[in-house]
């Protein structure tokens, strides 16, 4: 009995095999492959910096860097902040603190978290307390982490961590500094996502923190 034909018909199945598999390679090679440019590679280097203001909250510097492909940056400008803390503090009966107070740069009163900056030697849950405690005159201890962002990273260096504040009681009034003015108001939760809705909290470092503990505490 011949097999010829058999064979051949074998041949063929294998050899398309071979060239639909050897297809499907190529295409997944273009489709899944690593780019050339990873995160690593789009760092620069800092060949220099020198100080032009060092004050007690924000310091400005000039870096001359090097980019991956050799291009040269001349005076790239960046703000040096000490770290913030913010949080979403919600009171023993349930209300979220804000605060309303003037911040001149933007020539607005502005409703907010309370928080503020974390002290030399101080941890943020450390900060987190004090400032609570001054600003609202609100003394909290079961603190959860929510997000560690910058305000803006391509031209200020620190960063801001927040957090989730419960269980809060009022045990004294507020202690502010010299150059603080702030009004302390509850608001429930309903409230505080339509004041979100409704674009009434501008800064943007508080939104985010009210995003994550909304999400949180299953309220989005």
């Amino acid at each position: 009995m011949d097999h010829s034909p058999c064979l051949k018909l074998f041949k063929a199945t294998v050899i398309a095999v071979v060239f639909f598999f050897r297809a499907f390679l190529a295409i997944f090679a273009m489709v899944y492959r690593p780019s050339t440019m990873d995160n690593k590679n789009l760092t620069w280097k800092k060949l220099s910096s020198h100080y032009i203001h060092k004050g007690p909250w924000a310091t400005l510097r000039s870096d001359r860097c090097e980019m991956p492909n050799g291009h040269i940056v001349e005076d790239y400008y960046v703000l040096e902040y000490s770290n913030w803390v913010n949080a979403v503090a919600i009171t023993e009966d349930n209300k979220i603190l804000m605060v309303h107070q003037y911040r001149h740069a933007a020539g607005i009163v502005s409703l907010e978290i309370p928080g503020g900056v974390i002290d030399e030697g101080e941890t943020p849950e450390q900060g987190l307390r004090r400032e609570l405690l001054e600003e609202t005159g609100y003394l909290f201890d079961d603190f959860e982490p929510l997000c560690t962002v910058y305000g803006n990273p391509s031209t200020a260096n620190n960063q801001t961590y927040c957090f989730l504040a419960r269980g809060g009681k009022k045990v004294q009034e507020q202690h502010l500094d010299e150059q603080e003015e702030i009004i302390v108001e509850t608001f429930t939760i309903p409230q505080v996502k339509q004041l979100l809705l409704d674009n009434k909290i501008a800064q943007a470092l508080h939104c985010t923190g009210l995003f994550y503990a909304l999400n949180k505490l299953g309220a989005l």
